[in-house]
């Protein structure tokens, strides 16, 4: 078993006891550096960096090999990676490119049967009268037709 699969196995068996954790980039480059970065159905703490950090090093054979651990959690600003992270994001205004280029940004009601849902608002003419009014309509798009979601921050 080379050095990946083995901290690959290590990373797996200590998020096996996290069900709520999960993996969502595990790299390992030439110098030996061990780069993971979890996020988590509630977010992820310090906590949990640090625990799956020590859980990954006292398996590892420093004596045998030299090696630098970094764990940390999705970024905010991160596209996303995982299926999973449509459903923990629910109810957060997101940005949808898909592979046509074209971009499309609403409130992520989340995911069912392989498709995205996001609510829109648009203002339309009223059918009767002047002025207009607000619309909200419900989106859906395929995981397959998906290039890159992210999250739109607010303040």
């Amino acid at each position: 078993m080379n050095f990946k699969d083995q901290v690959k196995e290590l990373v797996n068996k200590a998020l096996s006891e996290h069900p709520e954790l999960f993996l969502t980039d595990l790299s390992v480059g030439t110098d030996n550096t061990i780069r993971v970065t979890i996020d988590g159905d509630k977010g992820v703490g310090i906590d949990d960096c640090i625990e799956l950090s020590r859980a990954i090093e006292n398996s590892l054979d420093r004596e045998a090999m030299d090696f630098a651990l970094e764990v940390t959690s999705f970024g905010a600003t991160e596209p996303f990676v995982m299926e999973r992270q449509y459903a923990k994001n629910a109810g957060r205004t997101v940005q949808i490119t898909t592979l046509d280029g074209k971009t499309h940004e609403g409130l992520l009601k989340g995911i069912a049967e392989g498709n995205v849902i996001i609510e829109t608002e648009t203002r339309e003419p009223k059918p009767v009268g002047k002025g207009k009014i607000t619309v909200k309509k419900e989106h859906l798009f395929a995981l397959t037709d998906i290039k890159e979601t992210k999250i739109i921050i607010k303040f």
